[in-house]
């Protein structure tokens, strides 16, 4: 029989987690942002691509940096997150597809031929890899708050340009952005409904 997860399982990742708005004045390590990113890769994207790059932010200098981008209300919330991770993407993440997909040949110059693809292979595969990041945040006892309230060029520019030495310059391109900590369950506003399953789904 497949396991499964057990009903705490399952609250600690959907039915109870919740988007953090406020947060606890306590640190996130780089152990923990590294077991969170070791477990997050092995969840599935297309061909293996596995185009997101992922730029954690810490210090204040850093935040100061971003701040200037952000819609107004996400300002406060963003600075007082022990972290804010840019989730971002590869736009030649066909080039490590040799050491990714090693049963297909030629899979590197199938992307790399086709710019449009591979702009829309990025940007799915990368969201997808946002998602897993949530969870595997919240399955080590993170809280996220995830957002897409900011100007992604001026992001994009100002952490991935011309100055920068951390990735490929002209190659990254930002998806979204997600404060990481510990929740400050005080600060959380009522949770809004879902959709039930007859309006969301059929089956056929």
């Amino acid at each position: 029989m497949t396991a499964t997860l057990n009903e705490s399982g399952r609250d600690l990742l959907f039915r109870t987690a919740r988007t953090h708005n406020g947060w606890l004045d306590k640190p996130v390590s780089d152990d923990v942002l590294r077991e969170l990113y070791d477990l997050m890769k092995w969840a599935p994207t297309s061909a293996n691509t596995s185009p997101a790059r992922i730029l954690f932010l810490r210090t204040l200098q850093a935040k100061e940096r971003l701040c200037p981008f952000l819609m107004p209300q996400n300002v406060e919330k963003t600075m007082k997150a022990p972290v804010t991770a840019i989730i971002a993407y590869d736009l030649k993440f066909y080039d490590k597809l040799p050491k990714l997909f090693l049963h297909r040949d030629g899979i590197r110059e199938y992307f790399a031929s086709q710019p449009q693809l591979a702009v829309e292979t990025a940007r799915r595969n990368s969201a997808l890899q946002g998602g897993y990041f949530i969870l595997a945040a919240r399955a080590l006892g993170l809280d996220c708050g995830p957002m897409s309230g900011f100007d992604n060029a001026k992001v994009d520019a100002e952490f991935f340009g011309a100055e920068s030495k951390l990735f490929p310059q002209g190659q990254i391109e930002s998806n979204f952005i997600c404060n990481l900590g510990y929740g400050d369950t005080s600060k959380l506003f009522p949770r809004n409904p879902r959709l039930d399953f007859s309006e969301a789904c059929a089956v056929l």
